[in-house]
Order: structure tokens, then C-alpha cells, then sequence
């Protein structure tokens, strides 16, 4: 009796421990971060202005510099991304889901390859789009489509992986009554399906542009202009994107390119709060209708 009270005591102890130790390191990660966001706020609010959003940047005159191409930049490489991969991710995660075998080695051989390329590093996809989209059999240069394909390859594995769990989150008594009334099974898919997997489809698409978004290191080895003076017109234009004109203000030794980089930060952030604030209401919204 004593030892099974001895027992008791001991694992609530190190349960005790535990959390305290979790929440100490939650704790240290938000002071960071909380400092880290105060810095950059403290030298970069100063910047932001109506005119930093829409001028060209200048290596010359910082007051005169802005954001126009890397924000315009930054849009057209998203409109590629999603382009592509919302048909091939959601398809890919459908097939997976709905018509695969998994008894067969290739269907396996998919999965794995999939959740394996999900934690490869960005600048491996930077080499493959050299290699394949910028030169060699695509040889589309150093283009506004390259660099957005290539940023799809790299957040598509995580557009898959959400996609696949939110199809198979949809209750099968879904799929087995509309089967049950005479729908096949692509119209189950199609009109009960993924409309009942909206939300979580819709918040890894969200995700992943917000990681894409911030993607520096894909962009340097495909080619991306650090320095445009020219706001990109089409998927045929010189790539540009706002995390490489922050990377190349921090490069600059005046320290008011400093300042203008922190400015450029704090857009990029508040970019991605609202694409992260998007997916939350879009799945809150479809959640209460469903």
C-alpha cells in the first residue's frame, strides 16, 4: 500500500515538473519573440509611409526608397503559387484519400516520398527550380513563373498533408448516404466531399502562401533582382519579392537602409496576419454552416 502511495506521489512529482518545464520554455520563447517583434516595431514604425508602400527603392537616398516592385513582386509570385498548387495538392490528396490502394508499393512509395519532402530545407527547392525551371529542360530564365513554381514545390507537400487531413476528417456516414441515394462515387466526392472539407483545405492553402511568402533563400538561387526599380507586369517579368529587398537593405552598411528593412518587416508581418487571420475566419465561417 505504502509503495503503490510512494509510486503515486513520485509520478505526480515528475508530471509537476514536467509542465513546469514546458511552460518555462513556452515562456522564454514568447519573451523572445515579444522582444524581437518590440525592436523591430521601435525602428521600423518610424518608416511606414503611404509613399514607402508605392516608390521604387533607391541605393542613393533612402528617404526617397520604398516597396512598390517587392510588394507587386510578391503578389504575382503568390498568384503562381496558388495557381498551381491548389489543383495538384487538393487532387493529390483526394486520390490519396478516396482512390488509392495502399496495399500497392507505389501508392506507399507516394506517401512517403510526400512526408519525407515536406522537411527537406527551401534551398534544396531553390537548386531543383535552377536547375529545372530556370535552366535546364524548362529554361524559363529568371522569371516571375519560375520563381512561383518553384516556391509551389516547396510548401505543395504541405498543402497535401492538410488536404489529406481534412478529407479524412469528413464523417464517412457523408460518403455512405449519398452513395446509398444513387451518387457515384466522384459525385460523393464532388458535392458532399470537399465541401465538407472546405475549411481544412482552405487553411493549408492559406498556410502554405504564408510560408511561401516569406521565402528568401528558394528566390536568391533562382535569381531574384534584390534591386528593382520597375514594378513586375507579368508571369514573364525579373522576379522580385519583399523578403529580397529586406534582405538586401539589411546588407547595406547606412544604417538608415536599417531602418527601411525593419519598415519592410513589419509589412511582411502584418501580411501574414491577415493571410493567417483569412484562413481563421474562413474556417470558422464554413465550420458553423457544415
Amino acid at each position: 500500500m505504502r509503495g503503490s502511495l510512494t509510486a503515486g506521489r513520485s509520478s505526480r512529482r515528475l508530471e509537476i515538473g514536467f509542465k513546469a518545464l514546458l511552460l518555462l520554455a513556452l515562456s522564454l520563447a514568447l519573451i523572445t519573440l515579444t522582444v524581437l517583434i518590440v525592436d523591430i516595431v521601435a525602428d521600423g514604425v518610424g518608416g511606414l509611409s503611404l509613399s514607402f508602400l508605392t516608390d521604387v527603392p533607391s541605393q542613393i537616398i533612402p528617404e526617397n526608397s520604398g516597396i512598390g516592385p517587392a510588394i507587386s513582386g510578391t503578389l504575382w509570385l503568390m498568384l503562381v503559387c496558388a495557381a498551381f498548387i491548389i489543383p495538384v495538392g487538393v487532387a493529390t490528396a483526394v486520390y490519396l484519400e478516396e482512390y488509392a490502394d495502399r496495399s500497392r508499393w507505389f501508392n506507399r512509395a507516394i506517401e512517403v516520398n510526400i512526408q519525407n519532402l515536406a522537411a527537406v530545407p527551401s534551398i534544396v527547392y531553390g537548386i531543383l527550380g535552377l536547375a529545372f525551371l530556370v535552366r535546364g529542360p524548362l529554361s524559363l530564365g529568371n522569371v516571375v513563373l519560375a520563381g512561383g513554381l518553384t516556391l509551389g514545390l516547396l510548401v505543395l507537400p504541405v498543402l497535401i498533408v492538410a488536404g489529406r487531413e481534412a478529407v479524412r476528417a469528413v464523417p464517412p456516414s457523408i460518403r455512405e448516404g449519398s452513395m446509398a441515394l444513387g451518387a457515384t462515387k466522384w459525385q460523393t466526392i464532388w458535392k458532399q466531399v470537399l465541401p465538407a472539407a472546405l475549411p481544412g483545405i482552405a487553411t493549408g492553402v492559406i498556410l502554405s502562401l504564408s510560408r511561401a511568402i516569406g521565402e528568401t533563400a528558394p528566390l536568391i538561387v533562382v535569381g531574384a533582382v534584390s534591386f528593382a526599380t520597375f514594378i513586375p507586369s507579368g508571369f514573364g517579368a525579373e522576379i522580385t519579392a519583399l523578403p529580397i529587398q529586406i534582405f538586401d537593405w539589411v546588407s547595406q552598411p547606412q544604417p538608415e537602409f536599417k531602418t527601411l528593412a525593419a519598415a519592410g518587416i513589419i509589412v511582411l508581418m502584418l501580411i501574414l496576419l491577415s493571410m493567417n487571420a483569412v484562413a481563421v475566419w474562413l474556417r470558422n465561417k464554413f465550420e458553423q454552416k457544415w
